[in-house]
């Protein structure tokens, strides 16, 4: 039961406020902060505080002893990786639209890339490894999303609502075949035009969003989103591309989870995500890095329909348990106002996201977690008892593997 120093990824579309306030920090960063990892992620491994005051990277740990460190059960499937990432995602602007590949198309990618011999490092390598990347976000403030195919009549609704004479055959042609076929001909066709008709039909799509906005029309939201999109990648398919999308606003508690083949794109907001230990992914527009659109079509799932919305399962007071079918992690969110006991034949990974929390473990052994700090607990270290520190409530996220 150790404390964790984690890693900050500063990618431009992040926040200068929403980590650093987290961390205790000064604020505003002199640089954007949009992802804080904790785990053993190969790129950037959290470090692991031990009681003699010396940090030790918990990817060497694993490999030094993944029995202990892991269990028995996730030794004998995932060897000594850890099959989960935990993340503080921190949006000020739009990812790019993306999607993960399912664990038989990640082995297969990555054995043809790695036939090819392309370079792992190389800037148009696809598959980094040969595992599945499922996600789950859940908000901790409001969150905004593209994710998954809407229901193609209310999509033929908003294209309909737009006046933009260049778009009605693309409209025409999912009102012939209102269903996953129609959208995935049309997505095809959106994603590939060329540039002369890409460079007609996106300007008339922008204005005529503007004008649904100004008349407050009942995409105004949708339609907002694609004039902001349009502002920060002018010229991209991509934009296009998410008109097809269901726009998702997530209150605080609220979680989504994207299968292998979701298209999806983070718009802004602050979540916790957790993953499959993975770097696959597949990226068609709203990006300068690497697109592979016939890559992605292989991979894509164009089954349609409203994103479920997560608000977890309570399993006993206090703790509530986003339950997905991935077996690489399961997360669960802690409202601690009272003694709580909780345990895990695995390693865990908690981080307190609101006031603060004293942990025991079954050797008597505390350990106080401030706003903004995690722990490492290993499977030798299967229960720990959770206790606010201080009269108001406290709030962690722990993650672990799921379940087989």
């Amino acid at each position: 039961m150790d404390l964790l120093h984690n890693a900050v990824r500063p990618y431009a579309w992040g926040s200068r406020t929403a980590i650093a306030e987290l961390l205790g920090k000064e604020v505003p960063a002199p640089h954007p902060e949009a992802e804080l990892w904790m785990g053993a992620h190969p790129g950037d491994p959290s470090r692991v505080l031990g009681p003699d005051g010396v940090q030790r990277s918990l990817l060497d740990l694993l490999t030094a002893d993944p029995e202990s460190q892991l269990g028995p059960r996730l030794a004998r499937r995932w060897g000594s990786r850890l099959p989960f990432l935990l993340k503080v995602l921190a949006a000020e602007e739009a990812l790019s639209l993306q999607a993960h590949p399912s664990p038989a198309q990640a082995a297969e990618g990555f054995a043809l890339e790695e036939a090819r011999g392309v370079p792992l490092d190389s800037p148009v390598r696809n598959y980094k490894d040969p595992a599945a990347k499922p996600e789950l976000v859940c908000a901790l403030t409001e969150f905004h999303a593209l994710a998954g195919f809407r229901e193609p009549s209310r999509t033929v609704a908003l294209l309909r609502s737009l006046d933009a004479p260049a778009l009605a055959p693309y409209t025409e042609m999912l009102v012939a075949q209102p269903d996953s076929s129609g959208l995935r001909a049309l997505f095809t066709m959106l994603i590939t035009l060329p540039q002369t008709s890409l460079s007609v039909l996106l300007p008339q799509v922008l204005d005529a969003c503007v004008l649904h906005v100004k008349e407050r029309g009942e995409f105004d939201l949708e339609c907002r989103t694609i004039l902001e999109l349009g502002e920060s990648y002018p010229g991209d398919a991509g934009v296009l591309a998410a008109l097809l999308l269901n726009r998702i606003v997530l209150q605080p508690g609220e979680a989504i989870h994207l299968p292998a083949g979701n298209l999806h794109a983070y718009l802004r907001g602050t979540g916790i995500e957790i993953l499959a230990n993975s770097d696959n992914v597949l990226r068609c527009g709203l990006t300068p890095k690497h697109v592979d659109v016939p890559e992605l079509l292989r991979v894509l799932d164009f089954t349609c329909g409203d994103m479920e919305v997560l608000l977890g399962e309570e399993v006993q007071p206090g703790v509530r348990v986003y339950r997905t079918p991935a077996p690489e992690f399961e997360l669960s969110r802690l409202d601690a106002v009272a003694e709580t006991r909780v345990d895990h034949e695995g390693p865990q990974i908690m981080i307190c996201t609101r006031g603060a929390v004293v942990l025991t473990n079954v050797r008597g052994e505390e350990l106080r977690l401030a706003r903004g700090e995690s722990v490492w607990l290993p499977a030798s270290d299967p229960a720990v008892l959770v206790r606010p520190d201080g009269v108001q409530s406290a709030e962690l996220f722990r993650a672990t593997a799921g379940t087989d």
